[in-house]
């Protein structure tokens, strides 16, 4: 393209009327009534850009500055809302380990694991009950295959990266056996136990993160022991709604109200926690 033979007054915009560039019209770029007198540097600097439209700046003063706030929270996989109503979020495509235990029953586990696939994750659940899976991984992609159901120690390393994170959920009873694949970087592991068995108390201490739904009593007892809770958390463990879940480290806790959203409730059907 080569440079207007007349300099033009000013920034014109599109559709504008500048002397200079004499016959344009609105809505179309000028035209050049003759060939550029200033060289292959001139017209090369021309080619870089078309002008558009130009507004005013906008300008805040120095001492307005403190007063800009961007909202910011945790990333990761949304599992419900905290007591305060806030969003309570869990990390699980990280670049480092991360080994879940969750009591609780497969509703719960299928809507994280659904949630896992809306960031992005590829979900592999090896599992004894593949009637229970089957249905949501073949809904899940939406004709993608980004959940995927696996025999018992039928699962297949599953390469994961920064741009493909897995998680593994292992839904196996309350005796789960050694799996080939474990915790690695962007790779996380979730077992689902329905009950605590004989083994629990090593994989709960063991755990990274603990999630605990309505359990009994003695149930409380042990995980309470174990995790090093409350009187209050103990107590209130067996009476706990079928979408509230204790989360919770060896530090911190956290209830957590996990709220399904229309299409969760039409393929998942209503909270609960017994299968």
């Amino acid at each position: 393209m080569s440079a207007p033979t007349a300099p033009a007054t000013g920034r014109p915009g599109f559709g504008s009327s500048t002397p200079g560039f004499p016959g344009q019209r609105p809505g179309h770029l000028p035209r050049n009534p003759e060939p550029s007198r200033h060289g292959p540097q001139r017209r090369m600097r021309a080619a870089f850009g078309l002008l558009g439209p130009r507004r005013e700046r906008h300008l805040v003063d120095a001492d307005v500055l403190s007063q800009l706030t961007l909202p910011m929270g945790d990333d990761g996989l949304v599992l419900g809302i905290d007591p305060d109503n806030q969003p309570a979020v869990l990390g699980l495509c990280r670049p480092t380990r991360l080994d879940v235990v969750l009591v609780g029953g497969t509703w719960i586990a299928q809507v994280i694991a659904l949630r896992a696939a809306a960031i992005g994750a590829r979900v592999a659940v090896e599992t004894a009950r593949p009637q229970l899976w089957s249905p949501m991984a073949q809904a899940a992609g939406g004709g993608q295959q980004c959940v995927t159901v696996h025999q018992v120690g039928r699962i297949a390393p599953q390469g994961p990266s920064p741009a493909s994170p897995v998680l593994i959920i292992r839904d196996l009873g309350i005796r789960p056996p050694r799996s080939r694949l474990t915790t690695a970087p962007w790779q996380s592991v979730l077992t689902l136990l329905p009950y605590l068995g004989p083994t629990a108390p090593r994989l709960l201490s063991t755990a990274d993160v603990v999630g605990v739904q309505r359990i009994s009593p003695q149930e409380a007892d042990i995980v309470g022991k174990v995790m090093r809770l409350g009187r209050d958390d103990i107590v209130s463990l067996p009476s706990l709604s079928d979408n509230v879940a204790l989360w919770c480290t060896q530090k911190h806790r956290q209830y957590v109200m996990t709220q399904p959203t229309d299409a969760e409730t039409g393929l998942l059907g209503a909270p609960r926690r017994m299968d």
